[in-house]
Formats: structure tokens, C-alpha cells, sequence
């Protein structure tokens, strides 16, 4: 996130790291990087860590945090190199409750994330895909979690209920709540599909494999040895064309043979929890700051399709 956060300061975050992950720390850094998640950097001897703060609901729960991040552990100790793992905390877990998020910790990386005209290279696309295809070949660890549609059949009603009435969370609700009571035709209809889809999809978990859910390039490290990919927090078991977003546009994917309704479901998986997860941006307090105008253009992203 671009803007610190107000519910908790950087001691808390040193003295929730020293207590279990580096004992003694020298420097601590806010990190206004990435969108949906908080992120430091902190050192201390020889040792620098990168440290994320997950807010839990609506995508997570503890357990379903500690899941994922326990499984990219044991991808990473199974012989998957290019999986960059949470480090473990003392008492074993992946993550630490710290009251108003769920802290990780990974080592940091010497490296740097492709830009999007990088990360669509002939070279670089083909290296994902090799990566990707490692991970669908790899035994699913014991415990991921499973891949569930992140919205129900009466979605778009419900949301079309949230609208009727004037929003006065913020200085950007208004807009928001204009912008969802206007398509409300067009995710009636994206939400029917995809219950559709994700039935097929849940008729064939024969063939899922592990996924990491959103390797586009800003989870993408280049490395002196390779590419790494990182935040495994949406680690599950699902399609495998659920990894395949950003790939099969770019020229380069024609190996990967997709299932087109699979693709389709997972284009619309994003849209719509996009969509589920503005609607409740909006409708709790916000002030204004670059993150909720950074949410409002993604709000408007989401809809733009509105013919598709």
C-alpha cells in the first residue's frame, strides 16, 4: 500500500519481528510499495527481511493464511527454486497474529520486479512458464487450501441492494456507488457465468494442481539466479489455467493448450472480487488518500467491460 497505516506504527512491527523472527534489529522501513497489503523492510546483523502485513477478510482467514504460506514453504523445502518462502517463526507458524493483521516475513531478495514490458519478453514469458509448469507438475502439499469462488449466485442482487441508498463513508463513495448501481445488468450477468463455470470447474477436481494465483510481474523478482516468484498468500489448488491470466496474450503461450471456459472463469473470478472488494472499500471510512483513488480507478477498470 502506498500509504502507511493508521492502526499500527513501525515499533509494533519491530517488536512483533524481533520477538520471533530477528532478534536483534537495527533498521526499520516502511515500504509504500504494492496494493492490498502493508510491507517493511527490516535488518538487523547480517540478516534483512521483508515484512507483510495481511489485513485477513474478505480473502482470508488465519488458517487459511497459514495454510498457503505453509504450503509455499514445503514447495520451496520439495526442490522449487524459484519459490521465494515465508520464513518460519519461532513458534513454528508462518504467520503471527499482531491484532489488526496477520504478520509473514520472507528474506529479501537482491533483485528487482520486471516492468510490464519486461515481463511480456519472448525470454522472460517463457521463463514463467517453465516456473508455472514445475509448480502444476509438483504433489499438492498436505493441507493447501482448495480454490472456492470468491462470490455467491445472489451477488449482484445483493450489491444492487447496497446501492439503492446514498453512501457517506468517504469523499469517493458516492462515485463508487454510482458506478456499481450503473452496471448493475452487466454483473448480474458476469456473476451468473460464473457460477456456471465454477461448477465445471468443481466437476473436474480430479485434475487440479497447485497454483499461485497471481503471478503477474509484480510478483515476479529477477535474481541473479533466475526468477522468483513471490506473496504466495493465494496459494491453492484450482486449474491450472487460473496461473495463465497474463500469459496468453502475450504471443508466447502457445504450449499451455487452455481450457477456454477455465480461462473464462478465472478472468471473471478477478473482475468480480475486484469488484466485491471495492464495493467494500468504499463502503467503510476512507479519506481520500492515493490508495483509495488507486481503488476507485481499479473500481472503474473492473467495469469497463461492460459489453463483454
Amino acid at each position: 500500500m502506498r500509504t502507511r497505516p493508521s492502526f499500527i506504527n513501525d515499533e509494533a512491527i519491530a517488536s512483533a519481528v524481533a520477538t520471533h523472527w530477528l532478534p536483534e534489529i537495527a533498521e526499520v522501513d516502511y515500504l509504500p510499495w504494492g496494493f492490498g497489503a502493508h510491507h517493511w523492510r527490516v535488518a538487523g546483523g547480517d540478516k534483512t527481511l521483508f515484512v507483510t502485513l495481511d489485513q485477513l477478510a474478505p480473502r482470508h482467514t488465519a488458517a487459511s493464511l497459514e495454510a498457503a504460506y505453509a504450503g509455499a514453504a514445503a514447495l520451496a523445502a520439495g526442490g522449487l527454486d524459484m519459490v521465494c518462502a515465508p520464513s518460519p517463526a519461532r513458534p513454528g507458524r508462518f504467520t503471527i497474529d499482531v491484532g489488526p493483521g496477520v504478520l509473514s516475513v520472507t528474506p529479501w531478495l537482491d533483485g528487482r520486479s520486471p516492468t510490464e514490458a519486461e515481463a511480456r519478453a519472448p525470454q522472460h514469458v517463457r521463463e514463467v512458464i517453465a516456473a508455472l509448469v514445475a509448480l502444476h507438475r509438483t504433489a499438492p502439499p498436505d493441507g493447501l487450501p482448495c480454490w472456492v469462488p470468491r462470490v455467491g449466485p445472489g451477488f449482484a442482487d445483493e450489491l444492487r441492494a447496497r446501492t439503492a441508498q446514498p453512501w457517506t463513508s468517504g469523499p469517493l463513495a458516492e462515485e463508487a456507488r454510482g458506478a456499481l448501481a450503473s452496471h448493475h445488468d452487466a454483473i448480474k450477468r458476469w456473476t451468473g457465468r460464473y457460477v456456471e463455470l465454477a461448477d465445471i470447474a468443481h466437476s473436474h477436481r480430479d485434475l487440479w494442481v497447485p497454483t499461485h494465483g497471481e503471478p503477474h510481474n509484480d510478483n515476479q523478482v529477477m535474481v541473479a539466479r533466475g526468477l522468483k516468484l513471490v506473496d504466495w498468500e493465494s496459494l491453492a489448488l484450482a486449474p491450472r489455467e487460473r496461473d495463465y491470466s497474463d500469459l496468453l496474450d502475450t504471443g508466447e503461450a502457445d504450449g499451455l493448450a487452455p481450457d477456454p471456459a477455465m480461462v473464462e472463469l478465472f478472468a471473471l473470478d478477478w473482475r468480480l472480487s475486484e469488484i466485491a472488494e471495492y464495493a467494500l472499500w468504499f463502503t467503510t471510512p476512507h479519506t481520500g488518500t492515493d490508495d483509495d483513488r488507486i481503488a476507485l480507478e481499479g473500481l472503474y477498470e473492473e467495469l469497463s467491460d461492460a459489453t463483454d
